[in-house]
């Protein structure tokens, strides 16, 4: 019996272990709204102004994320994927954002109810059309 026709589905395998290793992936996917001013209080830092990037580019997390405060201060690479709308987003921009405050308890509320993550208003303009009320995102600790 002749095994040598099976040869070639193993160059496809390996084509295709490669092509999922090397897929562009930032971790998780979630939803994000946008909210804005005023920002504080926050839960994480009180009224300390230094709490927030120059860039502006922060962020409030929802339950998934908080870990009890514990998310204060992360990073994490942000990128919408899609939305509602066809368009939304700005194709292949990213964004690294800080995580300041706990979406629940946010001063100002957000544009849309039970997301992952609350992007600032410039943080949300950066990767999305910022008329958007929320978006499907990709997100990664860094």
């Amino acid at each position: 019996m002749n095994h040598h026709h099976l040869q070639p589905s193993y160059d496809l395998l390996l084509f295709l272990l490669l092509l999922t290793i090397f897929r562009p992936s930032y971790g998780e996917v979630g939803t994000s709204a946008q909210y804005g001013p005023p920002f504080l209080p926050t839960a994480c830092y009180g009224y300390d102004p230094g709490q927030f990037p120059s860039s502006n580019l922060f962020a409030a997390v929802g339950d998934g994320i908080w870990d009890n405060g514990a998310a204060c201060g992360r990073q994490y690479l942000v990128k919408c994927i899609s939305a509602a709308e066809p368009g939304t987003c700005v194709p292949d921009q990213v964004i690294q954002v800080r995580i300041v405050d706990y979406a629940l308890t946010a001063v100002s509320p957000p544009s849309y109810a039970g997301t992952t993550m609350v992007l600032s208003d410039t943080a949300f303009g950066t990767i999305a059309n910022s008329t958007a009320l929320s978006i499907n995102i990709e997100f990664q600790q860094i």
